[in-house]
């Protein structure tokens, strides 16, 4: 059962007029900025926390993993809660309890509290990203790949504003204020998305969902390429300080790489998006994934120069596929829920991101962070076959 997104009441006789989509897209945007945000600030507070608490490495993982494996791992049955309001609610609420965790930890005297906070904020988390994406796939309708694009890179915003903030602010206060400010922000998203989402029902916007979507054919092939997608990603990630040090590299020099691969990423999920959408998702999958590859390949080999030359491009592809991923989730939602389906990917690809870098860095232990980048390449290579088996699917659905 296709369902629609009630935002709160609207006739829904007609389809959504522009200013309508431009505050569906712009609110969504909002929140999956924040959201993004308030995962990876978490990688600014680990220090801080290893500090105060006497942490391990070990603890540390199991501190950040209580915010990701919640918000991963709750993503469909949060969806199927939220599924029950109004999208313009849900998205409102999610930001509420997420903003609750950062309070609880301003709060927390002890471990006990600020373990509790971040499994709250996990919660919220969880609910915001197929709510969001069903938000925008909605109110677009036919032409959502490239506003799910947009929404794609407002996360990467909030990953490069959030972290560079609370570095800043934990030089002038301790993290417990800095948590109140954070928690405050949140509330003020909350009240902003209240103002800025349209009141109504978005059931009337075109649907993405033909014959192959209606019976879900080519969507668990679709989660399994998203995922192999994040793998690669995180594979990348994980090994570039590693490399860019061998090659006479210094931590200054690691913040200037990684600020260029972000750069370039950011730009690739806000263009590919629409790229998906001019030549289509298996040509514009292909492309990226064999960039990626042979950029990885590339940067084996070239000197330090060459290989921060190239990085903006690998940000580019490596993340540029994820929103032509994101965008296709509605052409192959099972039985038209798009909601539940994007549920479904984002479970799918916050599970790879969680251990992919547990698998890649056993292979690196075992043999080194060269043989664990060209296993990232490799990885990137697979997607192209696979890629290949979704034509059909997505042709059927364009043809219903």
């Amino acid at each position: 059962m296709n369902r629609a997104v009630s935002l709160d009441r609207w006739d829904g006789a007609t389809a959504p007029a522009e200013p309508h989509r431009r505050r569906s897209l712009g609110g969504a945007c909002l929140a999956h900025a924040l959201h993004d945000g308030y995962t990876d600030l978490l990688y600014v507070l680990l220090p801080v926390w290893q500090t105060e608490f006497g942490l391990g490495y070990a603890g540390l993982a199991v501190m950040r993993s209580l915010y990701y494996a919640t918000m991963g791992g709750l993503q469909i049955p949060a969806d199927r809660l939220a599924a029950r309001l109004p999208v313009r609610a849900a998205l409102a609420l999610s930001t509420l309890v997420a903003a609750a965790g950062f309070v609880i930890m301003a709060l927390s005297q002890g471990l006990a509290g600020l373990c509790a906070g971040l499994v709250l904020a996990g919660i919220g988390a969880s609910i915001q990203h197929p709510q969001a994406s069903l938000l925008v796939s909605q109110a677009y309708g036919a032409a959502a790949r490239g506003p799910l694009g947009i929404y794609n890179f407002s996360g990467d915003l909030g990953k490069a504003l959030f972290p560079v903030v609370v570095a800043l602010l934990l030089g002038w206060m301790a993290w417990r204020p800095v948590s109140g400010l954070m928690a405050a922000t949140g509330l003020a998203v909350a009240l902003a998305l209240l103002l800025v989402l349209p009141r109504g029902s978005l059931a009337a916007a075109p649907p993405r969902t033909g014959r192959a979507g209606t019976e879900g054919a080519g969507f668990p092939l679709l989660m399994i390429i998203g995922a192999l997608d994040t793998a690669t990603r995180m594979g990348a990630l994980l090994f570039l300080p590693f490399l860019l040090e061998a090659k006479g590299g210094t931590g200054t020099t690691t913040g200037l790489a990684l600020a260029l691969v972000f750069s370039g990423g950011a730009f690739g999920k806000a263009v590919c998006g629409w790229l998906g959408e001019r030549i289509g998702v298996v040509r514009s999958v292909v492309a990226t994934e064999t960039a990626t590859a042979l950029l990885v390949a590339a940067i084996l080999v070239l000197p330090l120069g060459g290989t921060l030359a190239l990085l903006p491009l690998v940000g580019l592809a490596l993340n540029g596929t994820s929103s032509v991923l994101y965008g296709t989730v509605p052409d192959l939602a099972p039985r038209g829920d798009v909601g539940r389906a994007f549920a479904r990917f984002y479970t799918a690809v916050i599970g790879a991101g969680g251990l992919a870098p547990i698998a890649y860095g056993a292979l690196g232990d075992r043999a080194g962070p060269a043989i664990g980048l060209l296993a990232v390449a490799a990885t990137a290579l697979v997607i192209v076959p696979l890629v290949l088996g979704l034509r059909r699917p997505l042709g059927a659905t364009a043809q219903a």
